[in-house]
């Protein structure tokens, strides 16, 4: 099974042409209209380096954060950033809160880390227990959290992460925050940790979700700790953004009519989607705060399901190999209405 499950173009080749792709969890809205008018216009530009300090860039991406331009790192992908993050640190080991994302582990690895992992426990509803990480965190110097979670859909406060991030730094340790998914949360701008301005608090963003832009690669980092980016800065590779990954950072940030577009969706279909897998027997189903949910099959190994639904044309993410998760559980994306009317259609079928 590939480390982030579903691979389409596999399938394709397999003979399966009209899968609808539940793996992966991409804005249903597509591409904003923006960005494609601006590629027409600005296509000549790539005749030119881009800016090596993608300053029009990073005053986009403070701009929309409220944070100065220093503050700001891009990279190809919000994979480069974690990547160079984790090889600037000057520490020895790690702790993951986990079930998450894969290259928080294999990042830390490639850079010389060892790693540990907390447990977040589906008795507490994969809620992050604070009291419960700081007396396990011991010889740790870092914390690696994705809030909200890829792939248990849950979100810390950031009353709880102010809490934790505290603790920490009387410590003398540092936290590392993916808010990759965090446009998906109602009101996100008044519950991002970058308004805590702490120095040991490092941010990952991505505009790969909330964008529908996987194929452009544009991540970026936020923090006030300079030695920080110097450090990062110092390691990464020249021109790692292409002229065209800057472009759309610069006019989709500024698309407000897109924002506000998905916004919408999100708030009210996260709902229905949720209530409407609810009915089905056989499942369990945890709530979730961005585009994904995850399922909990009661009769069902998660491996079984998936070549059960890809024969209905439909392609989930088995989630098995998510630490601390067994063969039982997958992942849905929450795509729009027609879509999820048609997989929860399929479930209901694959499971009677």
């Amino acid at each position: 099974m590939d480390l982030h499950g579903g691979n389409i173009y596999r399938l394709k080749r397999e003979g399966k042409e009209d899968i609808l792709d539940y793996s992966s969890n991409i804005n249903p809205l597509g591409i904003p209209e923006s960005f494609k008018e601006a590629v027409m216009e600005n296509f000549s530009n790539v005749e030119k380096y881009p800016d090596p300090e993608y300053v029009a860039l990073r005053t986009a991406i403070g701009e929309y954060n409220e944070i100065p331009m220093e503050n700001v790192i891009v990279g190809n992908g919000a994979t480069e950033i974690l990547f160079l993050y984790m090889k600037s640190l000057n520490i020895k080991k790690a702790m993951i809160v986990a079930p998450t994302f894969a290259e928080y582990e294999r990042a830390l690895k490639v850079a010389g880390k060892e790693v540990e992992f907390f447990q977040l426990r589906e008795e507490e509803n994969f809620t992050l227990n604070i009291e419960r990480l700081l007396n396990e965190i011991k010889d740790c110097d870092l914390v690696v959290l994705c809030n909200p979670n890829n792939p248990t859909g849950q979100f810390i406060s950031l009353e709880k992460i102010d809490e934790l991030s505290k603790e920490l730094e009387k410590l003398d340790k540092k936290l590392f925050i993916d808010e990759a998914f965090i446009e998906f949360i109602k009101n996100w701008e008044n519950k991002t940790a970058k308004l805590l301005k702490r120095k040991n608090i490092f941010i990952l963003r991505a505009l790969t979700k909330f964008f529908a832009m996987p194929g452009i690669r544009l991540g970026y980092g936020l923090t006030y700790d300079k030695n920080i980016l110097e450090g990062m800065k110092r390691k990464r590779e020249p021109w790692s953004v292409n002229t065209f990954a800057e472009l759309a950072g610069i006019i989709m940030l500024n698309d407000n009519e897109y924002i506000l577009k998905t916004e919408a969706w999100i708030n009210e279909e996260k709902e229905w989607f949720f209530q409407e897998l609810n009915k089905i027997e056989n499942i369990k189903v945890f709530k979730s705060e961005s585009n994904f949910i995850l399922v909990k099959l009661l009769n069902e190994k998660a491996n079984i399901f998936r070549k059960k639904m890809i024969e209905e044309n439909i392609l989930v993410r088995d989630c098995s190999n998510f630490v601390f998760l067994n063969d039982s559980f997958i992942r849905l994306a929450i795509k729009d209405r027609e879509k999820n009317k048609r997989v929860i259609e399929k479930i209901e079928k694959v499971v009677r």
